[in-house]
């Protein structure tokens, strides 16, 4: 390897370089990056760091925050410019330039907005102080459920990062455990926010092999893990830990409503920023036949380019060539006895440098109920069923978006008592949609805080 990029762990005393060190490559397998994992000790003595630090008081902290988001879009941090670092997580994720520029700037907007963001998940009865006047009389206080926070992080877009500055914003002292697949986002903006005011003892970014991974977690208050449907069950039960899982998001168009009004929001929904994100829509349903939508979505989509991810014109996200082919396989192989209208051949396109783009796919269902129509996967590919009011509900459960193109109050009714349903958007929505302040999965700050009475003299 010739000049490798070294991702240190940030330890509470400042960065490590570990004897054991984890070769990643970019999407055509050419060495990129360093980095370091630390065993088990480390990560206990950092977890240990945290619990004793201070937390730094609302107004300085929330002041680094923005300076820090500043910091991570747009300046020089560890020696890398901005461009720099854009470009080298494009070739090292496959994600497009394009979308981690989008990404940068959503990470640099949250940390600036993070404690307003978090404060929608206040109640409206509670107040942030027991030095409030409302106290005199009695009343709640918003107060944290711990002190220490733990993340272990998704590595299939960098905007993931944005979440876990809340809980910064709210006072924990937080501990990233990176993706493997790209660390450097959360290695950047943790030395962006320890150059702009948080102690080394405040966020630590520790990656670690699998078996020092849990001990991270076991040593934390609250975390947040990402992962796929065995990474739900695998917490489902423990009030610790709040799970990212799969979306399996959906969009259900009625016989009231012309689906031809809302090609254009299907297709976004389905392939914005490369199609591989929670939010990015799986499946749609249609009430009466499928077939000319899904026609429809497959001559759209046919039309995205091929691309390496460093174009600037780039939307479908690279692999290196032996992830495609698994990824490949796996849908053929769920793809079978359903109907394709795009992909049905195979859906990987080999690039100049060796890497691979994942092609959209779009297959047809006969069923509504079809298992087909839960599974997601990390590119433009969706499944299109038709559904009728005997189905119901019932095919949208655990939905984290369905966007419901519907007149039918009484279905909009049922849809958002649902409380598989996660969120709602009725008409012309489409999937990705996310706005400052409005929660994605509930509100982070749900999990976060808790309400304490307090009355004083």
């Amino acid at each position: 390897m010739t000049n490798p990029i070294y991702i240190d762990a940030l330890g509470p005393n400042g960065p490590y370089r570990a004897r054991n060190r984890l070769t990643v490559s970019d999407v055509a397998g050419d060495p990129l990056v360093e980095l370091s994992l630390v065993p088990k000790l480390f990560v206990s003595r950092a977890m240990s760091a945290l619990r004793k630090a201070d937390t730094l008081p609302l107004e300085e902290r929330l002041a680094a925050l923005a300076k820090a988001g500043e910091l991570f879009a747009t300046g020089v941090v560890d020696g890398m410019s901005a461009a720099d670092y854009q470009y080298t997580v494009s070739r090292m994720s496959g994600t497009p330039l394009p979308i981690v520029r989008e990404a940068v700037q959503a990470i640099a907007r949250s940390a600036a907005d993070a404690y307003r963001s978090a404060q929608q998940a206040r109640p409206v009865g509670a107040v942030n102080d027991w030095r409030d006047p409302n106290a005199r009389r009695g009343t709640a206080t918003w107060i944290r459920r711990g002190d220490v926070f733990a993340v272990h992080a998704a590595g299939n877009h960098p905007g993931v990062h944005s979440l876990w500055l809340e809980a910064i914003a709210l006072g924990y002292r937080v501990a990233v455990r990176p993706s493997r697949r790209e660390p450097l986002t959360p290695y950047r903006l943790i030395s962006a926010l320890r150059a702009s005011g948080f102690g080394d003892d405040q966020i630590v970014l520790l990656p670690t092999d699998y078996a020092a991974a849990d001990e991270i977690l076991r040593q934390a208050d609250l975390s947040m893990v990402y992962g796929g449907q065995e990474v739900i069950d695998k917490y489902a039960a423990d009030p610790t830990v709040l799970p990212n899982g799969p979306g399996r998001s959906k969009i259900l168009v009625t016989a009231d409503s012309d689906w031809r009004d809302h090609i254009d929001m299907i297709v976004d929904s389905i392939s914005h920023q490369g199609g591989t994100a929670c939010v990015n829509t799986t499946a749609v349903f249609v009430e009466g036949d499928p077939t000319p939508v899904a026609e429809a979505i497959a001559e759209r989509l046919s039309a995205i380019p091929s691309l390496p991810p460093e174009d600037d014109k780039a939307v479908l996200t690279a692999y290196s060539l032996e992830a495609a082919k698994k990824i490949e396989g796996y849908l053929l192989a769920k793809a079978a006895g359903t109907t394709a209208h795009l992909g049905g051949d195979g859906v990987v396109d080999e690039l100049a440098d060796g890497s691979a783009v994942l092609r959209p796919a779009v297959h047809q269902l006969d069923d509504p109920f079809a298992e087909q129509a839960g599974v997601e996967l990390a590119f433009p590919c969706v499944w299109v069923a038709p559904w009728t009011r005997e189905a119901g509900t019932a095919v949208f459960k655990d939905t984290l978006v369905l966007t419901a193109v519907t007149k039918d109050e009484r279905l909009l009714d049922d849809l958002l008592a649902d409380p598989t349903i996660k969120n709602l958007y009725i008409g012309d929505h489409p999937t990705y949609w996310m706005a400052p302040g409005v929660p994605h999965d509930a509100y982070l700050g749900e999990f976060l805080m808790r309400t304490k009475a307090v009355i004083r003299d």
